[in-house]
């Protein structure tokens, strides 16, 4: 069996190299080949010498992931079908804007945290990628948007885990990835331009820190954990005390100074007035200090059999402007690709439910919801 050289990073491709005799510098070339030239196989490598490009073949790959479907927005936004094997299909999106260009990249085929708002969610989990799927994400996508808009410059430049699946629930595969993805002889992200998105897998952003600190966004969605275990049941596990407090310790190692909040805004869910003002003093007030961060209003995109709608324009403004007034740095996410179902919660792609997703979901619709309590904080100072 041959070795698929997206699966390693440097240090491995190093490791791999120096076991075939060869010296390090040639890791070095062959990794710039890949991931700096799009290179899809070895005869194309024209500094190796002949004898290794012919050597080669026999002992490793790159495998590239089938194409099954693009389609492309009024808007710019292009999202990919790509085919993972065993009936299983993870979507990819690119979402161009005029000061940068954005890969969104999926790290699992299906999600098991089930979010109530998440088409992905809704459609269950089969298995984790391996670090080549997730890299090849991005290799194929770069490689072709550089001859698709006629450019030799680097046309990516920011990068989210925020597709389909639960990143950190994935780390053994996600970490090499992100340090491909950082690594000058790669694609030289940034580590600011380089987010994980997690729903709040406590042990797994410690861990992060440590390893691969980047931007972190957290899907928060609610400012109380009665009603975070209703919309994110990993909130079970890692309630918001025990969430936040993790962020507050990934800051020292974050290449910003800030953590990133994604709240989805759900019609009479989450967005009253009360919630804003609940989650305010959450962001505040936890720990005494308050946790530096920025919060990002995503307007809902509906799909089937969610029972959920969106928040209006005004409502979702006035909690923006509750958040704002009261000293935290609020944004509204512009959709992108909604056309073609590319936006924030509609990646599904196709895959093989190991987790009985819509037979959990459907004995969760019938389960009437617990009354929601908004805990009126007292007057902020």
């Amino acid at each position: 069996m041959t070795t698929n050289l997206l699966d390693l990073d440097l240090d491995a491709l190093i490791r791999f190299f120096e076991g075939l005799g060869e010296k390090r510098f040639r890791a070095v070339q062959v990794f710039r080949w890949i991931h700096q030239k799009g290179a899809r196989d070895f005869e194309a490598m024209s500094d190796l010498a002949k004898s290794l490009r012919s050597r080669l073949p026999q002992l490793c790959s790159l495998d590239s992931l089938p194409v099954l479907s693009r389609q492309d927005s009024a808007d710019g936004t292009i999202k990919w079908l790509f085919d993972v094997g065993d009936g299983n299909a993870v979507e990819t999106v690119f979402i161009p804007e005029d000061d940068r260009g954005t890969l969104c990249i999926s790290s699992q085929a299906g999600c098991a945290v089930g979010c109530r708002f998440c088409s992905t969610g809704h459609q269950g989990f089969s298995r984790n990628l391996r670090t080549g799927e997730i890299l090849a994400q991005l290799w194929q996508a770069e490689h072709f948007l550089r001859q698709h808009l006629g450019r030799t410059e680097r046309v990516i430049t920011n990068v989210v885990m925020m597709g389909m699946g639960e990143p950190l629930q994935n780390y053994a595969a996600l970490v090499p990835a992100l340090k491909v993805m950082l690594d000058d002889h790669a694609y030289g992200l940034s580590r600011r331009r380089l987010t994980v998105s997690t729903s709040g897998v406590v042990p797994m952003i410690d861990r992060l820190a440590a390893d691969c600190p980047v931007a972190l966004a957290v899907s928060l969605h609610a400012p109380n954990d009665l009603l975070r275990d209703d919309l994110v049941p990993l909130n079970r596990k890692y309630p918001l005390s025990e969430l936040l407090d993790a962020c507050i310790r990934y800051l020292p190692s974050a290449p910003r100074d800030f953590i990133t909040f994604e709240y989805c805004m759900l019609a009479g869910v989450n967005d009253q007035p009360g919630h804003a003002r609940e989650l305010l003093d959450l962001l505040r007030r936890h720990g005494g200090r308050g946790v530096p961060c920025k919060v990002n209003l995503i307007p809902f995109n509906p799909f089937p059999d969610s029972g959920l709608t969106c928040s209006a324009r005004a409502v979702v403004q006035e909690f923006g402007r509750i958040l704002n007034e009261g000293g935290i740095v609020t944004t509204i996410r512009k959709t992108r690709g909604d056309d073609i179902d590319a936006a924030c919660g509609q990646l599904a792609g196709d895959v093989l439910d190991r987790t009985n997703a819509a037979e959990r979901l459907a004995r969760r619709r019938e389960t009437p919801s617990r009354p929601v309590r908004i805990v009126r904080p007292e007057r902020l100072a």
